[in-house]
């Protein structure tokens, strides 16, 4: 377990030449162990913000710090998920997850031992043997996930893991985090659009403002855990979730900045002497 904190971080990006603004003095801590769930209109910076804590972008201004050690580059006590698990199609599931460990030239035999013990943890292991292309769009995230898990990261930051699920499959993944995060311990930082998923996954949400993002609440989820299908019908739920939708009211939205923010991600990884598909937390580039 790890706390991470973020002290006047500021980023932007040069879009045709000018500067683009997306990130603005954000500051808050996550305390070791936590769940923290930041939501935000689109453009507000949710995705970059994962890229700077994970050490792919650089800051402007600012720190970011995990237990008091700086990031300031890609850092291996982070693993990171994205809303498209990309995983390598012409690698098996088990190979995916262990491609991680062969990077850092762990043997072939404790790979293969800890791949299928992850695939286990998130429940695939019967598809060790399988590709990507013969596994629904769920087991790809669950694979996914486990490959971010594989250097036993103290962070596990996930962009948007289960926008692409329908609602029934969604929740229930979500109560399949939360069991995750109890057997890891990880310090866990969440991006989401959804406020129901917010409040049933985190001990606290971070409300972004429209683009640049800035911290305008941080809302506290007092329910207890662990969480079920009834959480959703305590009173308290609504209550937080009406309180996180009230900072929200009126915000309006820039889908373009945000997309065109992370298309510097690739460059990044490109410049570092990455193939452009490569991610080190597993998620994709």
């Amino acid at each position: 377990m790890a706390t991470i904190k973020l002290e006047g971080v500021s980023r932007s990006f040069s879009i045709e030449a000018e500067r683009l603004p997306v990130l603005q003095d954000v500051s808050f801590e996550v305390p070791s162990g936590a769940v923290v769930a930041v939501v935000g209109p689109n453009g507000s910076g949710k995705s970059t913000l994962l890229r700077v804590m994970a050490g792919l972008l650089p800051v402007d201004r600012g720190e970011v710090t995990i237990d008091g050690r700086p990031v300031t580059d890609v850092d291996p006590r982070v693993g990171l998920v994205f809303q498209e698990p990309r995983l390598l199609p012409w690698r098996k599931a088990i190979d995916n997850v262990a491609f991680p460990l062969e990077l850092v030239g762990v043997s072939g035999y404790e790979r293969r031992r800890r791949a299928l013990a992850l695939l286990d943890l998130v429940g695939v292991v019967a598809f060790a043997e399988a590709y990507p292309g013969q596994l629904s769009g769920g087991m790809r995230q669950r694979v996914a996930i486990a490959r971010a898990l594989a250097r036993d990261p103290h962070v596990l930051l996930l962009d948007e893991p289960f926008s692409a699920l329908d609602a029934l499959t969604r929740e229930r993944f979500d109560s399949e985090l939360l069991e995750l995060w109890q057997r890891t311990g990880s310090t866990v930082v969440v991006v989401t659009h959804s406020i129901p998923e917010a409040v049933f996954l985190a001990d606290e949400v971070v409300v972004l403002s429209p683009r640049p993002g800035r911290v305008i609440a941080r809302v506290p989820v007092d329910l207890p855990r662990p969480r079920t299908a009834g959480t959703y019908a305590d009173p308290a739920f609504a209550r937080i979730a009406a309180t996180i939708r009230n900072h929200l009211a009126g915000t309006p939205t820039d889908y373009a900045s945000e997309e065109a923010a992370a298309a510097p991600v690739r460059d990044v990884l490109e410049r570092a002497g990455e193939p452009a598909w490569f991610d080190p937390f597993g998620g994709g580039a």
